[in-house]
């Protein structure tokens, strides 16, 4: 009689795990939204498209993603995003800090001027027990942190003249995002910082509605930003502007936990190619990319040593303002992790 009650019990058993999987499959969506601000022409969607195409082929098309370039899930409100992401309007993002840090303050760190002076910089922080810390803040406010991805250092370019100093950008109304702490280091360089969303930014450049903006190179070429009259490029290199792959939390705890690890380490790996995809053209000794913009008649600025320093000396008031919001230790940590960093 024991014997039976085992085997009908060990049978059960083995039914519940042959029929689990499928059962649990009924609870997924037939298709998941991952919101963007940047399509698959840019390193940034295109790092999107991978973490999709991986995530199907490692859950066995359990779980299906489609892509919401142009954060058009939000309006294209990229200050929402984070929002948006927490409250289940949005299943999953490859999303920027500086669009995430007016909800989560420690991602300004990423903002702060003149903070990474390299890439080995950026990758000891966000690599390292500072992009842990991170993760943790990010899982207290309500969403499923996997992976680093990155738009890239931002460059300034502009309509009006070469930028080498401080002076250069005096009155000068500069299209930057959504962030106090954009519109503090403008501000502080005699600028006129005006927030504008990327949808709308492009035809007030070419309007002359603005006179410059600020972003990777990568996303200036792709954006062929040389039409619409940003004739002059300054590599200052003033931040970097680092990329997080992340689910809604709902929605990653409807997954088995199997597929939730394949999820993950989609994005690990997705996360990697995309920031090799963005930094391809500026890591080389040439800088082929900056060659390919000077093709289009733009004039390159590359800064000394001394010339960026004033640009770092006029920003400081804002750093240390800012310090003490994001919180003094952590960004002490990041600065520790960069004086260690292997070059």
């Amino acid at each position: 009689m024991k014997l039976r009650t085992f085997l009908t019990s060990a049978v059960a058993a083995a039914a519940a795990l042959a029929f689990g999987t499928p059962a649990l499959a009924q609870n997924y969506k037939s298709e998941y939204r991952m919101s963007l601000v940047l399509g698959t022409a840019f390193p940034w969607g295109k790092g999107g498209e991978i973490w999709a195409q991986k995530v199907k082929e490692k859950t066995q098309g359990r779980i299906n993603i489609k892509l919401y370039p142009g954060v058009s899930l939000i309006q294209g409100d990229q200050t929402r995003e984070f929002s948006a992401l927490r409250q289940g309007v949005i299943d999953m993002a490859v999303g920027s800090t500086i669009n995430w840090s007016p909800q989560v303050k420690a991602l300004n760190l990423f903002s702060l001027p003149f903070l990474f002076p390299d890439y080995a910089a950026v990758d000891a922080v966000t690599q390292g027990e500072v992009g842990k810390s991170i993760f943790q803040t990010l899982e207290k406010a309500g969403v499923v942190p996997l992976a680093w991805g990155e738009n890239g250092y931002r460059e300034i370019s502009n309509s009006k003249h070469a930028i080498k100093s401080p002076a250069d950008l005096k009155g000068l109304k500069i299209r930057v995002v959504g962030s106090p702490l954009f519109l503090d280091t403008f501000t502080a360089l005699g600028a006129n910082p005006t927030q504008m969303s990327w949808a709308d930014a492009q035809p007030a450049m070419a309007s002359g509605a603005v006179d410059g903006q600020e972003n990777p190179i990568a996303v200036y070429q792709a954006a062929k930003l040389h039409t619409v009259a940003q004739k002059h490029v300054t590599m200052w290199g003033y931040m970097n502007d680092p990329l997080i792959f992340v689910v809604n939390k709902d929605v990653w705890n409807s997954w088995t936990p199997a597929d939730r690890e394949a999820v993950k380490q989609a994005a690990i790996e997705a996360g990697k190619e995309e920031i090799a995809i963005a930094r391809k053209g500026m890591i080389e000794a040439d800088k082929p990319l900056l060659k390919d913009i000077a093709a289009n008649g733009v004039t390159v600025t590359q800064l000394s040593p001394a010339e960026r320093d004033a640009f770092v000396k006029a920003t400081r008031p804002v750093f240390e303002k800012w310090k003490g919001q994001i919180g003094a230790d952590l960004v002490s940590a990041a600065e520790k992790a960069i004086a260690a960093r292997k070059q």
